[in-house]
């Protein structure tokens, strides 16, 4: 089964005089219907942000954190995830004893 990816914004930092978010925390969500494994992450903005705060929603502040990521640190997070997924389907090391 293909692995699904989420994205979600955990909290966010915001001047309170004008509403200007300046970092946004994050998390990943990988599950492949069976196994899961998990990121946190955060992310320093920069620069004005237009956007109203009453009016952010989690799907604009989710591409935030991926532009200001950028496309390849976005599938380094998401190919760490389908490793971990990997390991938990297929473990390569085990512990215990024999008896």
């Amino acid at each position: 089964m293909a692995i699904e990816y989420t994205w979600h914004v955990a909290n966010m930092e915001h001047q309170t005089a004008d509403g200007k978010v300046t970092v946004v925390h994050y998390t990943v969500d990988a599950f492949d219907g069976t196994y899961r494994a998990g990121a946190y992450g955060s992310i320093g903005l920069e620069g004005e942000i237009r956007t109203p705060y009453a009016n952010l929603t989690e799907e604009v502040c989710v591409g935030w954190v991926k532009d200001t990521l950028g496309a390849e640190k976005v599938a380094e997070v998401e190919a760490a995830l389908a490793a971990q997924i990997e390991e938990q389907s297929a473990p390569k090391r085990a512990s215990g004893t024999p008896w």
